[in-house]
């Protein structure tokens, strides 16, 4: 499983279809082919320039948590862990396309006091599980 690393890469599988949501979280999905990409001026990219954005025909995956759901650094980094220790398992149940699990809704302060405490890792993993198996049903 490859890692999404640029933010075009993350704007292509975004621009694809949301397969499975849960309470927190989103997975998008976008397949390999060589479908025209829209860059950041607005432009379509051509078919070789949209191959090269996912070189290695493989599955790969992003987690996107962004700053307005999830205030502190190590809360961020805490449930990216958990999303790729997740996905790592749900591998080979996956075809190969690219996919972005985004977090699309904060987390209660009020019940997870602590910036990355094991209640938290455990419902966030629980919740990626749940996600991740929605997502492996899709069609």
């Amino acid at each position: 499983m490859q890692r999404l690393q640029t933010r075009s890469q993350f704007q292509a599988v975004l621009a694809g279809a949301i397969v499975a949501k849960t309470t927190h979280f989103a997975l998008h999905r976008n397949a390999l082919d060589a479908r025209p990409v829209q860059t950041e001026s607005g432009g379509p990219v051509d078919a070789l320039a949209a191959r090269s954005l996912f070189p290695i025909q493989d599955t790969w995956l992003g987690a996107m948590v962004p700053k307005r759901w999830a205030k502190r650094a190590v809360t961020r980094n805490a449930i990216k862990r958990q999303i790729y220790t997740v996905s790592a398992d749900f591998s080979h149940q996956y075809p190969q396309a690219a996919y972005v699990v985004r977090l699309r809704r904060d987390f209660s302060r009020t019940e997870f006091v602590s910036a990355s405490s094991e209640p938290l890792k455990q419902a966030v993993r629980a919740e990626v599980q749940a996600l991740m198996q929605a997502g492996a049903k899709a069609p």
